[in-house]
């Protein structure tokens, strides 16, 4: 039994509640951070209109800008609407963190290259977001985009400003943070899966949140591809970091050792 509970905790916690806690402190500390960079981009609405304008201006002089067709055309059926945006207020949270745990738990050796990924992904979003704060495009009805996210949730775009701000920034829309997210995690775990249909299913993931965050008009492509763009360097920058400590931050598709417990 003892022994048992051993195994137990070995999966669960692979280098004790010490290490979980550091874990855990770490991204609540980039949490707060996003917090207070909420708080100083918050009285920017003015440049946050105006960057998305000009995005529209960028997006329409490489012929990108088709979100208001996409939207139109997907906002045709109904249950499409609602999946999208109940995948873009619950994914971004859900399914990441339900991967983070995984890979701490199962694959613990390669959870701290993705961590690194995410601590230098969060750290270029916040310089992002100070800089060149964005209004999404569900906040310009004028260019064609409607707010399915609101009509989900029952929020209204007239005090999205006031209900919102309370719980995430409205103008963090440079780089679309949904896209790095899901490329952070499904890229990984991809390599990790050793089944061919779950393999798929995760290298779709970021695919199928692009899709998200465009028809429910929440970001940009052009701020999907920043996420992506973000997303790489994150990882050319964990890469980097792992040369420091080959051992603990390289990234290793090869199986370790099974965990045995003696008497």
């Amino acid at each position: 039994m003892a022994a048992r509970a051993r195994v137990l905790q070995a999966r669960v916690l692979p280098h004790g509640w010490l290490d979980a806690l550091r874990q855990v402190s770490l991204f609540g500390g980039a949490y707060l951070a996003y917090m207070l960079v909420r708080g100083l981009v918050e009285g920017h609405a003015n440049a946050a209109f105006a960057h998305a304008r000009d995005l529209i201006s960028l997006e329409r002089t490489l012929h990108l800008f088709v979100e208001p067709s996409i939207q139109a055309w997907a906002s045709g059926s109904h249950l499409v609407m609602v999946v999208a945006s109940w995948l873009y207020v619950n994914a971004q949270t859900s399914v990441t963190i339900a991967a983070l745990l995984y890979l701490y738990m199962r694959r613990n050796r390669n959870f701290y290259f993705v961590r690194n990924m995410f601590m230098i992904a969060m750290a270029v979003a916040l310089v992002g977001y100070l800089v060149f704060p964005t209004a999404p495009p569900r906040f310009m009805p004028e260019w064609g985009f409607s707010d399915s996210v609101s009509d989900f949730t029952g929020m209204h775009v007239s005090n999205a400003s006031a209900s919102m701000s309370a719980v995430t920034n409205v103008y963090a829309a440079v780089p679309s943070m949904h896209v790095a997210f899901a490329l952070m995690i499904a890229l990984p775990l991809a390599r990790l899966s050793r089944r061919l249909v779950v393999r798929a299913l995760w290298l779709l993931y970021p695919l199928v949140m692009t899709f998200v965050i465009v028809v429910t008009a929440n970001h940009f492509i052009v701020d999907a591809l920043l996420g992506a763009l973000t997303a790489g360097a994150s990882a050319y920058g964990a890469s980097w970091l792992a040369r420091a400590r080959p051992a603990v931050w390289r990234f290793s598709t090869v199986s370790p050792a099974p965990v045995t417990v003696s008497g």
